[in-house]
């Protein structure tokens, strides 16, 4: 499914773009406004610390929007687009590194790439912990778009994309055995931001393990007990697993009670964390819809998630423990 440029997405990028432009000028401006008498800064070196203090800011909120949105939605409209933050934070990284190549190793009779390689100021190169780190972030970037989505497909791409925690690791290991090593008060801020990077994920982590555990009652063989139609506001769909860990969202619409697949075939988002638009269940990472009563995307795209039976009994919901057709 094509997801089309909107309104909402320009809004996005041209606030992420002025927020960059903001922390960098705020970040130059307060360099030089604290820097003892007589010690001034060079610009160039303040313009290289400025570049990587805010692309390392960026990639803790590319991090952070993740496990934010799974513990409340109001942080969904960030993670709507959050691709483009993470090209927007390589692009930002890579500036930092030709600025950082050309200002610490451009003056010289030695070819820069040469000179980076031979330096070497410890035991563990940070420099090369960045270049490490921003070849991953490259990788993404350049597979970023649904070509690449459709072409590895979505467990595929995911497992590409999980690299990020790698290149956050490498980061933070720059950032510590480089500049942190001169800046105390640098150190503390990158551990405790890694803190909570970790501490974020493992609640978000913990909550959707509880949320994993899969229904038990059942009122005969080959059925199982949702819950109650009133539990399931109007337009909005709730997450119920089945055995062996497959979601199945049950959503209602104009009174109605449907279960669909609960992931969708776009990134695997999380359809029962979504609601319905235009008559459609959307996922709320991406906005892929599908039809509650099908399972299928509206024409003219082909996805197709398994459809679930629901009888109503009382205001229980019974949901057929196997996927069943369309109607």
């Amino acid at each position: 499914m094509f997801i089309s440029w909107n309104s909402f997405k320009r809004r996005y990028d041209v606030c992420v773009v002025l927020g960059i432009v903001l922390f960098l000028a705020a970040f130059v401006a307060t360099s030089f406004a604290l820097a003892e008498p007589g010690n001034t800064p060079r610009p160039e070196a303040v313009i290289v610390r400025a570049l990587g203090a805010c692309a390392i800011a960026m990639l803790h909120a590319v991090l952070w929007i993740g496990p934010l949105a799974r513990l409340n939605s109001r942080f969904l409209a960030a993670l709507y687009n959050r691709r483009h933050l993470g090209v927007l934070t390589f692009l930002v990284g890579l500036a930092h590194a030709v600025a950082s190549l050309g200002y610490y190793h451009g003056f010289g009779i030695v070819n820069p790439f040469v000179s980076l390689a031979r330096f070497s100021p410890g035991v563990v190169p940070f420099e090369w912990l960045g270049v490490a780190a921003l070849v991953i972030l490259f990788s993404l970037a350049a597979t970023s778009h649904d070509f690449w989505n459709r072409t590895l497909g979505p467990v595929g791409w995911k497992a590409l994309h999980i690299s990020i925690y790698f290149a956050y690791a490498l980061l933070v290991g720059h950032v510590l055995l480089g500049s942190a090593t001169e800046q105390p008060l640098l150190r503390i801020t990158i551990l405790i931001a890694a803190a909570i990077t970790c501490t974020l994920h493992l609640v978000a982590g913990v909550r959707e393990v509880y949320r994993a555990r899969p229904a038990h009652e059942r009122p005969e063989p080959g059925w199982i007990d949702a819950g109650t139609t009133s539990a399931i506001a109007e337009g909005t769909a709730r997450n119920v697993n089945l055995k062996g860990g497959h979601a199945v969202a049950v959503c209602k619409h104009k009174g109605e009670v449907y279960a669909i697949g609960g992931r969708c075939v776009h990134q695997g988002g999380p359809l029962a964390e979504g609601r319905i638009i235009d008559g459609c269940l959307t996922c709320p990472w991406h906005g892929w819809q599908y039809v509650p009563a099908t399972g299928a995307s509206p024409p003219p795209f082909q996805e197709q998630l398994p459809v679930y039976q629901v009888r109503i009994v009382g205001d229980r919901i019974h949901l057929r423990e196997q996927a069943g057709t369309a109607p």
